[in-house]
């Protein structure tokens, strides 16, 4: 089939060069000429495990490429893939729907046949009917344009995956037609058991904002239990072991740390509130802003057990942290938990140096007042206490013996909850986590030798302003 992929970025450019290594003919279109560039060079502008093989040899059988002319775009594709961001809105919890409208305004009206726009980006309920009723009033007479919903479900770190094996499809259309071509489209998937979910376009949407929010529920859930455990001097992992036996909880996404961060949960969750409360029942879905505020808590309870550590002055002190990338095996720094937490420990006066495996370049972009280093060893030089804020693999493989040669003070919070604690003590290291008590040998000492009690309580005012972004309703970092 021949199909267009409208934005390139870590969505689209996945999509498109998965859907020509599955057969189709795939044209990829982007207003970011050095993006398209780079894509038609087989460079991706994102790092992406498996990514770039796929697009190698998408590019190689001739049948991807891209552009920036939604004229051309218009000429090539039977189905139009809508695949731009839909960040939030400045002073707003709602979405911003500009770029999905813009699309639709600049390939409507060159459209000479009939054919189908379908949408991926996550976009709020209701938005396939206002963009059905939108290109009815653009399209030229005569031409019949067919609109669904295809919400996309990738987690970065396993895009190619989730895309070429996903666990389920989910297309909400108007029209038997429609469902037929999607059917067609996703033929390989569906011939290897992938579910196929037929429904409605405000189904299919809710879908994607239903999932978000209940996955950044659980995550928030266990965190708010580790609020607990610090204060009743309870454990978080085996609390969260022991609940995750239970099949009807299970283990997964209950990880207590540093909170959720990236493109995708903040930005949605906040979204999908404002939309209830558009449609009059923001009652309804009114605990995903406490859920909201227990993840963002996380970063300033990190601070200020950072702050504790190093006996409650993080003036001159050399921190280093081991993360910038809000997840593992991405280098996406968008909403990244680990730079809030560098930004918020620079401006209490620390010295920071942050360390990231494929993150670096975008993290000084972001975040250009903080020092960035791309060797890990240099970063943690001196240090006086280490922070553990992205679980990469390559952190949980380090040597704390050697480590411990290297730093000043051998103290590190592990704020994933993912380091081998016992080895870490054991070579030295005073090793604190949220929601996990200390070893009553291992308590942190003060500048002036005296014990020092870490106890953390509710933010205090000055951590508080550290770690708020500008807005509590702005985008990004």
């Amino acid at each position: 089939m021949r199909l267009t992929v409208i934005g390139t970025g870590y969505l689209g450019a996945v999509h498109a060069a998965c859907m020509a290594d599955i057969g189709h003919d795939v044209l990829g279109v982007d207003v970011d000429a050095e993006k398209v560039a780079a894509l038609a060079e087989g460079r991706p502008p994102f790092y992406e495990p498996g990514f770039d093989e796929v697009l190698t040899r998408a590019l190689a059988s001739g049948r991807l490429r891209f552009g920036t002319d939604l004229r051309g775009a218009a000429a090539h594709g039977k189905v139009h893939f809508i695949c731009v961001g839909t960040p939030q809105q400045a002073g707003s919890r709602a979405a911003d729907l500009r770029y999905v409208d813009a699309v639709v305004d600049g390939l409507v009206p060159h459209l000479s046949a009939p054919c189908l726009v379908v949408g991926k980006s996550t976009v709020p309920v209701g938005t396939t009917a206002r963009l059905t009723a939108r290109i009815a009033g653009l399209a030229p007479t005569g031409v019949r344009v067919a609109t669904a919903w295809n919400p996309e479900f990738l987690r970065e770190g396993f895009a190619v995956e989730d895309t070429l094996r996903p666990d389920r499809i989910v297309a909400g259309t108007t029209s038997r037609q429609a469902d037929e071509v999607l059917r067609r489209l996703y033929a390989p998937m569906l011939d290897a058991g992938v579910p196929y979910i037929g429904t409605d376009p405000s189904t299919a949407e809710l879908v994607k904002t239903a999932a978000n929010s209940f996955l950044a529920t659980k995550i928030s859930f266990i965190n708010a239990m580790a609020e607990v455990c610090d204060a009743a001097g309870a454990d978080v992992v085996t609390l969260a072991d022991a609940l995750g036996h239970d099949t009807r909880i299970g283990r997964r996404f209950l990880n207590a740390g540093l909170g959720f961060g990236g493109g995708c949960l903040p930005k949605d969750i906040r979204a999908f509130t404002a939309r209830a409360q558009e449609l009059g029942v923001g009652h309804a879905v009114a605990f995903l802003n406490q859920v909201d505020e227990i993840n963002e808590r996380q970063r300033t309870r990190t601070v200020t057990l950072a702050r504790q550590l190093v006996g409650g002055d993080l003036a001159d002190r050399r921190v280093t942290v081991l993360g910038a990338a809000f997840k593992p095996n991405s280098d996406d720094v968008r909403d990244s938990p680990s730079l809030a937490v560098a930004a918020a420990l620079r401006r209490q006066g620390a010295d920071v140096r942050v360390h990231d495996p494929e993150g670096i370049a975008n993290a000084r972009r972001a975040h250009p007042e903080l020092r960035c280093e791309a060797d890990l060893l240099t970063a943690c030089r001196g240090a006086e206490l280490v922070l553990h804020l992205t679980e990469w693999g390559q952190y949980r493989e380090l040597d704390p013996v050697k480590l411990a040669r290297v730093v000043r003070e051998p103290v590190l919070v592990d704020a994933r909850n993912a380091l081998p604690h016992d080895e870490w003590r054991a070579a030295g290291w005073t090793v604190r986590a949220l929601g996990r008590p200390a070893p009553p040998d291992r308590q942190p000492v003060a500048r002036g030798g005296e014990p020092l009690r870490t106890v953390i309580g509710p933010p205090d005012a000055e951590t508080d302003r550290a770690v708020a972004r500008p807005s509590t309703l702005s985008t990004g970092v």
